[in-house]
Parts: structure tokens; sequence; C-alpha cells
């Protein structure tokens, strides 16, 4: 049930960002906001009714939400495209597996939207990106039910130094229907996969490439530098906040 919740999650957020390039006029007003929104309260309730997030799970959220938002807010201008709000989000979907990861995520962006005044057309689609960025951080490790190793901590920053380019990337995506018939850099209709895929590839490395790699690079020396304190933290609270469903003793 948490592989389909995700994957309906993901089908939605996907249908968002590519409706513009199915000859679809990408909706407005407050649909983008309403999709967004009933993904998360959608797949908490899956998650919930599942007895896979209970009451200890959601007040870790929360906090990892807050803390997210916090630590955003004190690099609210980032350096270029860094920002430390990452780094907790590629922790928790690296210890406590894809759906929990994917839920901080977009928790994570909404709460720090609303902390920092980035409301607007755009937060729908980054909290999608985001909760993709946890979503993968869980899907390399499958939840982290042991003592963190080196090599946790040199394949986490690997997959943030790639989710620094996947998030600008990403939200290029929603950039770009602004640009369709651009003759230099917009999407043009009918070019066909091959060549949409190169003239996307030709915008972003011109638009956002180099401004991405700070987040990138920003995201993998995190991990290395704070990481081993934090991934070990965030274990002990899985080990601690784990249980088991005991059969009843037989009868004597």
């Amino acid at each position: 049930m948490s592989r389909i919740g995700l994957l309906a999650a993901s089908i939605a957020g996907g249908l968002l960002f590519l409706l513009p390039y199915l000859g679809i006029e990408a909706p407005g007003g407050s649909i983008p906001a309403s999709v967004s929104l009933g993904t998360i309260i959608a797949l908490g309730t899956i998650e919930i009714g599942a007895r896979r997030l209970d009451a200890k799970g959601i007040a870790l959220l929360a906090c990892l939400a807050a803390l997210a938002a916090a630590m955003r807010l004190a690099l609210v201008t980032g350096i270029a495209g860094f920002s430390p709000f990452f780094f907790l989000v590629l922790c928790a979907g690296y210890t406590f597996g894809p759906s929990y990861g994917f839920l901080t995520g977009t928790v994570a962006m909404l709460v720090s939207a609303i902390v920092t005044g980035g409301l607007g057309p755009w937060l729908p689609y980054q909290i999608f990106a985001t909760g993709w960025v946890g979503l993968g951080a869980g899907l390399i490790s499958g939840g982290l039910d042991r003592r963190p190793t080196r090599r946790d901590f040199i394949l986490l920053a690997a997959y943030g130094l790639l989710a620094g380019f996947a998030f600008g990337a990403v939200m290029d995506l929603w950039d770009w229907a602004f640009f369709q018939g651009s003759p230099d850099l917009g999407y043009v209709a009918g070019l066909g996969a091959g060549g949409t895929i190169a003239r996307f590839g030709q915008f972003y490395l011109l638009t956002s490439a180099g401004y991405d790699a700070f987040r990138a690079v920003g995201n993998a020396a995190m991990i290395l530098a704070l990481g081993p304190p934090v991934l070990a933290s965030l274990a002990r609270l899985r080990a601690r906040a784990s249980f088991r469903f005991v059969g009843a003793a037989p009868a004597s």
C-alpha cells in the first residue's frame, strides 16, 4: 500500500509538471495547491492507517519540518543555489525510508514557505520536487535499521550532490513552460523526444546548472561534515520507536 500511495502521489505531481507539454493548459489558481496539499494528507493518512506512522513519527516529522524551515530562514538568500534546508530532508529519507522521506520533504517545504514568505504559484511544484528528494534518499537505503557506517555517509553525500542538480532541473520544467515558442531556448512542440530533451538540456545548462552546482556541492559537504552525528541520532530514534506485534500466547 505504501508503494502504491507513493506511486499515485508521484503521478499526481508529475502530471502537474508535464501538462503544458502534453498540449493541455496548466491549471492555475488553487488547483495545484489543492493537489499538493491533498497528496500530503492522503499519503499521511495511508501511513497512519497502515500503522507505519504513529504519534512519535508524526511528532518527529513536525520537528524535522520545523528545523528545516529554521535552517532555510537562517540563510534565506542562500549562497547562490545552496540552502541548508535539504540536509534534514536527505537524512530523514535515508534513515526512515521513502514514504517518510517524501512526507518530510513536502511538509518541510510547506512550513518553510510559510515561515519565509515563499508563497506563490511555484510552491506546489516545489513541494513535489522536495518530496521526491526525500523519497530518493529513502530508496537508496531502504531505511536505516542499523548504526550508520562510512559507506552510508559517502552514499548519501553522492546522492545529495545529484539531488541538488535534479531538484533544479525538475523546477526548470515549471519555468520552461513559460518559454513555449521561444526560438532560442523555449519548448517547441513537435520536436520529438530526443529534440525536446536536447533543447531542455541546453536551457538548463545555460540558465540554472551553475546556480544549482552550489546547492549540489553544499548538500554533499553538509552530509559529510554533519551527517555522521545526525544520521546516528536518527537511527537511534528509529530503533527506540520501533516495535512489533507479538501474537497472543497459546492457551494452556
